[in-house]
């Protein structure tokens, strides 16, 4: 950590001088997924919205696809202020900081409603472990709700022994093992190659990530689960923002409000949209069978119960919170 705020000071610092001069600061915003992405849409947005409410003292240019860093670097790049401002996906770091992964509890908010309402709960619990990170959320979107994509039928974990399975986080990867499938860490960047050479053969996921990879080309079933909504959120180094005068940062909060709120939206809209695209391209789209969801939620119940023990009274504080 002191690595990592004696670079992020050096960033701050040189982004501060040119600010002073009246110049405009020119920021670079990595993001991991295709540019036709609605989170990448949004984004795009995002910095025209920050370029318009700042003033002109604030030029975004967003990064899509893993092509200034990979999403798996993003979140250091922007501790380190290699990158002033960065989007990830959240619960990717649930590793690093098990708070952070309150959003891929199964099965206890599974509407764009109540993912809000939980989100509310966690703001300032997350806020609060995110600046120990050396971060500033500016602000979060929701992903449609993840189901699992195979290439077969399946009604029961009788089925899915020993599938490889693309995972992009600890919750994820549980899901894998729990079924007795084998976790594959992959960025959705890579996912397309990883079904095209068997790398994986299955996932769990947003039909967003399907539709974006054309999984139809590899993959034939889609279950609906809606296990949870996972949340990607734009992140700023914390000496960058502090560097910032109060008017460019109400500007840029200003804007990721609007931004935050219309992603959301988005995401909401596109859901049913991608399920019948999935199904216009062949593959088959359905419910979870009884079987095969009942022994979903009893892994979801022990993954809650897990992650409890690792976030403690704070992970505790915010399930309370949400069902108060």
């Amino acid at each position: 950590m002191k690595t990592i705020t004696t670079l992020a000071c050096t960033a701050a610092m040189t982004a501060g001088a040119a600010f002073a001069d009246g110049h405009t600061q020119n920021w670079d915003m990595p993001m991991a997924y295709s540019a036709t992405n609605f989170h990448s849409e949004q984004g795009v947005m995002f910095a025209e919205r920050v370029k318009e409410y700042t003033n002109g003292a604030i030029n975004i240019t967003v990064h899509p696809g893993g092509s200034l860093f990979g999403g798996g670097d993003i979140k250091r790049a922007v501790q380190t202020g290699q990158v002033p401002i960065g989007e990830r996906f959240m619960s990717a770091h649930a590793n690093e900081a098990p708070l952070l992964g309150w959003d891929n509890l199964p099965f206890l908010a599974t509407t764009y409603a109540d993912n809000s309402k939980l989100w509310e709960a966690a703001r300032d619990t997350v806020n609060a472990q995110l600046a120990d990170l050396n971060l500033v959320a500016l602000y979060t979107c929701p992903w449609p709700g993840q189901g699992f994509y195979f290439n077969k039928e399946v009604n029961s974990s009788a089925d899915t022994q020993g599938i490889k399975f693309r995972s992009y986080n600890s919750a994820t990867a549980t899901f894998a093992e729990e079924l007795g499938m084998i976790p594959v860490q992959v960025e959705a960047a890579e996912l397309s190659q990883a079904l095209a050479t068997g790398v994986a053969s299955a996932f769990i996921s947003s039909g967003s990530t399907g539709y974006d990879r054309k999984v139809w080309e590899h993959l034939s079933h889609y279950y609906k689960v809606n296990a949870w909504l996972p949340r990607n959120y734009v992140i700023v180094n914390s000496q960058s923002w502090d560097a910032l005068d109060d008017a460019t940062r109400a500007g840029m909060q200003k804007a990721a409000d609007e931004t935050g709120a219309a992603c959301a939206a988005k995401s909401e809209e596109l859901a049913e949209f991608y399920f019948a695209e999935l199904a216009k391209n062949g593959m088959t789209v359905e419910d979870a069978g009884p079987k095969f969801l009942a022994e979903l939620k009893t892994i979801g119940e022990k993954m809650t119960a897990d992650w409890l023990e690792t976030a403690g009274a704070d992970g505790q504080a915010i399930i309370d919170a949400y069902n108060n």
